[in-house]
């Protein structure tokens, strides 16, 4: 496989420091440009104009270009950064004040570790063979997803406990409750599609995520085949990237800020991007996992040719599907008041984690039936 490429491991080595770059890279600016989506959506579903004044010195003087990327606010991003970067610092003298400045690096770290393997199209190589667009492609992906995921509570924790504050810190208890809560309706939501993806004598791990990616190729997408895992699939997503109507942990009709109440200027610019960060990469894993990955539709084959063009075109179809899922996020929560404390324990306890376990049960039924019907007879 691809012998046509200099057997260098300096060249390897290269190639995926290049990856890694292009990945920090592109997540990074989805996330940046994640926030002006929020401002301009929120700004059209109540009749506002957004943002709409920043531009770069002598862009707005380029005809017709410069003023429709004013228009845009393309560059608000840009200004939004570097107003956090040049805030001025100011530290609370009651915090912990080694734990109160690691906090924010715990809560980004997670989101940018997951995108490691995180497949994102396919290469075609001129050997004719086709290799998986990632930085690490593991067997057991997904488990590595869950387990770093999961790691990211741990900052919004550490930074209400640091912060020496009861709103904050009732944030931070907030947070790790209510990802308790959600995380197990979330795995038990994805064992059907393990199950169902795990057929005998299958090449690929039924753990793998381009190996889930690629099952859904010219068949149809998992989320078709199970709604019932997508759906929770869903809310819990939504209720670990603390998105309204599950942002407890913020809450600030009743907790000021909640956990990042003390926090300011590049720190509290730092909490935001990762939770920007957070909804790029499950919007990514949830269009792995139920949207067919890079694959075009449902019951049809890829219809771009296998080349450097089809890898753009897999990779561009890939991103327009997670830019969707990130609008999905934006639109419910200017659509959805946030519900109150009992009532997010409430739905994930008794409604959420439930409806996991029939969901998992029935179809494990049903697959036992397709493999093995005389097994229930």
């Amino acid at each position: 496989m691809m012998d046509w490429l200099p057997e260098n491991i300096w060249f390897s080595v290269g190639l995926k420091v290049f990856f890694a770059l292009m990945m920090v890279g592109a997540v990074m600016t989805m996330a940046g440009y994640s926030v002006l989506a929020e401002r301009k959506v929120s700004a059209w579903m109540q009749g506002r104009v957004g943002p709409n004044r920043t531009v770069l010195p002598l862009v707005d003087y380029i005809p017709v270009i410069g003023p429709l990327l004013k228009k845009l606010g393309i560059f608000q991003p840009l200004a939004d950064g570097l107003k956090f970067l040049f805030k001025e610092e100011i530290v609370p003298g009651h915090v912990n004040k080694f734990y109160y400045y690691l906090a924010p690096l715990i809560a980004l770290v997670p989101a940018l570790t997951t995108m490691t393997v995180l497949p994102f199209g396919q290469m075609y190589w001129p050997d004719g063979s086709v290799t998986t667009l990632a930085l690490a492609d593991l067997e057991v992906g997904i488990l590595f997803v869950f387990a770093v995921s999961s790691l990211g509570v741990y900052g919004i924790a550490l930074a209400g406990w640091s912060s020496n504050n009861k709103y904050s810190f009732l944030g931070g208890i907030r947070s790790s409750a209510q990802m308790i809560s959600y995380e197990l309706a979330m795995g038990l939501s994805l064992l059907p599609v393990f199950l169902w993806v795990s057929v005998p004598g299958a090449q690929t791990s039924g753990l793998s995520i381009s190996g889930i990616a690629n099952f859904q190729e010219g068949s149809a997408w998992l989320f078709l085949v199970q709604p019932l895992s997508a759906l929770i699939f869903l809310i819990a997503l939504f209720a670990e990237t603390n998105r309204l109507p599950f942002d407890m942990p913020e809450s600030e009709t009743d907790l000021v800020g909640g956990f990042h109440t003390e926090y300011g200027s590049f720190k509290f610019g730092i909490f935001f991007v990762a939770e920007y960060a957070h909804i790029v990469i499950g919007s990514a894993i949830f269009t792995l996992l139920f949207l067919g990955g890079w694959h075009f539709l449902p019951f049809m084959s890829d219809p771009w040719p296998p080349n450097w063009i089809g890898t753009l075109l897999g990779v561009g179809w890939f991103l327009a599907k997670t830019i969707f899922l990130i609008f999905f996020f934006i639109w419910i929560r200017w659509t959805l008041p946030r519900f109150r404390y009992d009532q997010v324990m409430h739905l994930g306890w008794t409604k959420l984690l439930p409806l996991a376990l029939a969901n998992l049960i029935i179809y494990v039924l049903i697959v036992t039936l397709i493999d093995q019907p005389s097994s229930l007879f």
